[in-house]
């Protein structure tokens, strides 16, 4: 991996004012006119994302990045459609309204379209860009209509301040699509995207990068890394010895699956453990 974009200056410490930020997640469950739809009302969906979020920064997470984690198939876009972008736009802003804390957007099955106009609707402060090129070029080759859509919506973004942080899938699960590829090529989207920061992260659920893989990347930019998936409060201060921020999604869940509530105990428990790292008073 090459040195990118180093003269963006550190985005961590510009988002969050800080050297270390622990970011919680909100899963939002699928929305009306989704494939994964299950019958919950716009206020039920809204009042749980609320709930979830209420919990993670009363607990003392330093932000939050909005998903639409588990909405739609892999690797179509054009699936997320009008319901879906415009309903992820309104929690994000609300979710904004609400705590005065970063908040970022983050749109799964390699769909940066939507998370780039959802972040400009709803004021992101930063969006994460998962699985763009690298399914891209090992599925079907790049589309170049899409880049170019893709491209003036990050003009946009960099127009009012909105930072990109890209996936770097440094575990590759069972997708034969990343199965064959290097940390090298899984994190094109860093130059396409003119990114901000790269995020080491599993390819799949249950998958997490190792203290290694993430020194591997850390070592190889000079960009901000964070780190998505398998943080622990184990192994969250190790971590933030070499990244500077870290994703925090299921393991602050009951029973570790993304659909359940936050646990406020859990939470706490988590930002306790990372004191050493964050230098937070307790």
């Amino acid at each position: 991996m090459q040195t990118i974009s180093s003269n963006n200056g550190n985005a961590i410490e510009a988002i969050f004012g800080r050297r270390r930020a622990l970011i919680g997640m909100i899963h939002c469950p699928p929305f009306p006119g989704a494939p994964r739809y299950r019958g919950q009302s716009m206020k039920e969906i809204h009042d749980a994302c609320l709930r979830d979020a209420e919990a993670l920064i009363e607990g003392g997470m330093h932000g939050l990045i909005v998903e639409n984690h588990g909405d739609v198939p892999f690797s179509k876009p054009e699936d997320i459609g009008p319901e879906t972008t415009g309903f992820l736009s309104v929690v994000a802003d609300r979710l904004k309204q609400r705590f005065d804390v970063p908040i970022g957007i983050n749109v799964l099955a390699n769909a940066p379209i939507p998370a780039l106009a959802v972040a400009r609707a709803a004021g992101a402060d930063f969006i994460r860009v998962n699985q763009w090129a690298n399914a891209y070029v090992a599925n079907e080759g790049f589309m170049e209509g899409r880049a170019a859509e893709a491209m003036r919506y990050r003009a946009m973004l960099r127009g009012e301040g909105i930072r990109i942080f890209a996936d770097s899938h440094v575990k590759h699960g069972s997708h034969a699509i990343t199965a064959d590829r290097s940390v090298a090529e899984l994190t094109r989207d860093l130059a396409f995207f003119d990114a901000d920061g790269v995020i080491a992260t599993g390819q799949r659920t249950g998958d997490s990068a190792t203290l290694e893989e993430i020194e591997e990347v850390a070592g190889a930019t000079d960009l901000p890394v964070l780190v998505g998936s398998g943080v622990t409060a184990e192994n969250v201060v190790p971590i933030l010895g070499v990244a500077q921020a870290v994703i925090v999604a299921s393991s602050l869940k009951e029973g570790g699956v993304w659909w359940n509530p936050v646990e406020p105990a859990r939470v706490r428990a988590f930002v306790a453990a990372a004191r050493p790292a964050t230098g937070d008073a307790a």
